[in-house]
């Protein structure tokens, strides 16, 4: 087997990537003396990937198809992989994300074994209708379980406010009604369509010889149908679909979640750099030892539940900052302002300097962990960038940069408020 290998010198990692005659790429970060070995197979396939077109027909599924399609592929003719894999000496577990559907495991002990297990389960499907039926009781309480969270209804809230067409507008579990859409023939359909090994990549972490996990996929994953897949992820520009969203909910204060729309970058090394840009943006203008988040702590208008982040999805970006206050609208009005006074007046150079190492500082200790090692490979597979470039992209980023980001991006045309009240003050209005 030919082997890609790629030193990084700079961070002390080596990744050794190929793609298989089957279609499969493989990635494999060598950990030599490590005992654990951590196993990651994923498919290009996630909760947005509702409406697809291949052999020239488009096609629409049932929101939450793909979490449910990941609940049912441990059902086996014999039984369920997930307790086999457990006996075996396995730790396994899967997820769905938007954009990414993932089965992982780490071990001490068979590791072989359990590799083989966990791509025979993936790959060979097997569903009876009383099965779906069961699951569909399981995946609907969790379901009801989480809308009735504020966490989660303020932050669908956001979403349906800033984006017209986009499906993260829809819960990756889907709702109740949509999967009880979801039969049997429909999870064998988009299992065909999306679990073929050019749409997936397999990532392995540890001390093994890249050969033998090489030969195991071969032999049992089949060949690639090379069908390529469109996805339609919607048309999106930078209008928000509603300014201001009020909810009442059992809060004991008013919970707040704004958000702010950014073009979103193309596949590619651009798409990392503007993750490390919208980064370190978050941590000038809203981190906890920013002069904002400071003014706002001490007038009492946020509390340790304050925070921020940025997003990238297929097809959209955004920034989001929220938390618990009295007065969101004030917060809101705040950032704003300060985002602008930045963009105008330039970050103060010692203070950028700062964050930018503890970003850095960040992103190297994540290196720590063998699970965020392959799901940045994976990631950067699917996606078109090498996650382990991030050194020279700190490098080529610069403070002009993250102000024209904030100059661009937090303004008031592109932003959407969601706002939870409590219970007894929204019966009122």
């Amino acid at each position: 087997m030919k082997w890609n290998e790629t030193n990084y010198p700079r961070i002390g990692e080596t990744v050794l990537r190929t793609t298989l005659p089957n279609g499969l790429t493989v990635a494999v970060v060598p950990k030599p003396l490590y005992r654990k070995r951590y196993a990651f197979f994923t498919t290009r396939y996630g909760g947005m990937d509702m409406r697809f077109r291949l052999d020239g027909v488009w096609h629409d599924t049932p929101a939450g198809i793909a979490h449910y399609l990941e609940h049912k592929m441990f059902d086996t003719e014999d039984g369920n992989a997930l307790q086999v894999l457990s006996q075996n000496g396995a730790e396994p577990n899967a997820f769905t994300s938007n954009a990414t559907t993932a089965y992982y495991f780490d071990c001490t002990e068979h590791f072989e074994d359990n590799l083989k297990i966990l791509l025979s389960f993936v790959s060979v499907p097997y569903f009876t209708q009383e099965s779906v039926d069961k699951e569909r009781g399981i995946i609907g309480q969790e379901i009801r379980m989480v809308e009735d969270t504020p966490d989660w209804r303020v932050y669908t809230n956001l979403l349906e406010c800033l984006y017209h067409s986009s499906p993260a507008r829809v819960a990756i579990a889907g709702t109740v009604e949509s999967i009880a859409e979801i039969t049997p023939e429909t999870l064998y359909a988009c299992h065909k369509a999306f679990y073929d090994p050019a749409n997936m990549m397999l990532c392995v972490v540890g001390d093994v010889k890249p050969d033998e996990i090489a030969a195991i996929a071969e032999e049992i994953l089949p060949n690639s149908r090379g069908k390529a897949i469109e996805r339609d992820y919607g048309q999106e520009d930078m209008r928000v679909v509603e300014k201001c969203r009020r909810e009442a909910m059992e809060v004991s204060m008013p919970q707040f979640l704004v958000g702010f729309k950014c073009p979103p970058a193309a596949d590619g090394a651009a798409l990392m750099r503007q993750d490390i840009i919208a980064d370190i943006a978050c941590d000038i203008l809203l981190g906890d030892s920013s002069p904002l988040y400071q003014r706002l702590y001490d007038k009492g208008l946020i509390n340790g539940s304050f925070g921020g982040g940025f997003d990238q999805l297929p097809g959209i970006a955004y920034l989001y900052a929220g938390g618990d206050s009295n007065e969101p609208e004030t917060v809101v009005r705040a950032i704003l302002d300060e985002a602008q006074r930045l963009a105008r007046e330039g970050v103060d150079e010692a203070f950028y300097q700062q964050l930018r190492r503890a970003s850095f500082g960040s992103t190297l200790r994540a290196l720590n962990s063998f699970e965020n090692i392959a799901v940045s490979v994976a990631d950067g597979a699917f996606r078109g960038f090498d996650p382990f470039r991030f050194p020279e992209v700190y490098d080529s980023v610069t403070r002009a940069d993250v102000e024209a980001f904030l100059r661009e991006s937090i303004v008031e045309e592109r932003s959407a408020l969601s706002i939870l009240i409590p219970k007894k003050e929204g019966a009122s209005q």
